[in-house]
């Protein structure tokens, strides 16, 4: 009776074990799934932040000193480029990236060199690259094959004297 008594307290003991154990792994792989959620939409968030200081120039219309102040807020930014096509400079001048924005969408949106144009022209009033503070600019974003943004591009709409 004895030997009885402890080998069903033993097997309750293991039974319970692997209660137990089962249980701690269908709880882990949860929080796995959980987590790979969490990282998920996360990362979506991450990347609409990134992208929304962009939605500004997504097809409108910007002031002259908008423009500038891209310039000076983008200047640093690594595999990107302006682009500002002023009443006087109908080609345009780009600035930090020089981008590919002919041709089909394999390539467009991709960056093809760097660029040695100073945005300090755009504030001299002698230079065709002179960006007018007054002027009224279209902005448009520059998206690679990714969905990534890769530049800007400002045509002047309204010359003002």
């Amino acid at each position: 009776m004895n030997n009885a008594s402890s080998a069903l307290k033993v097997a309750a003991g293991i039974f319970l074990t692997i209660a137990l154990i089962t249980i701690v792994v269908v709880l882990f792989v949860s929080a796995q799934e959980a987590t790979k959620t969490a990282q998920n939409n996360f990362s979506d968030i991450q990347t609409e932040l990134s992208q929304a200081s962009f939605t500004v120039y997504d097809d409108t219309t910007v002031s002259g000193s908008q423009v500038t102040n891209a310039l000076r807020k983008f200047k640093e930014r690594d595999q990107f480029g302006i682009q500002v096509l002023t009443g006087k400079n109908h080609q345009g001048e780009w600035y930090g990236h020089t981008l590919n924005i002919i041709g089909n969408a394999d390539d467009y949106g991709s960056v093809i060199n760097r660029s040695n144009a100073d945005i300090s022209n755009s504030w001299n009033e002698k230079l065709n690259e002179y960006v007018n503070p007054s002027g009224k600019f279209k902005a448009r974003v520059v998206k690679d094959q990714s969905n990534v943004v890769r530049g800007l591009i400002f045509t002047q709409t309204t010359v003002t004297p």
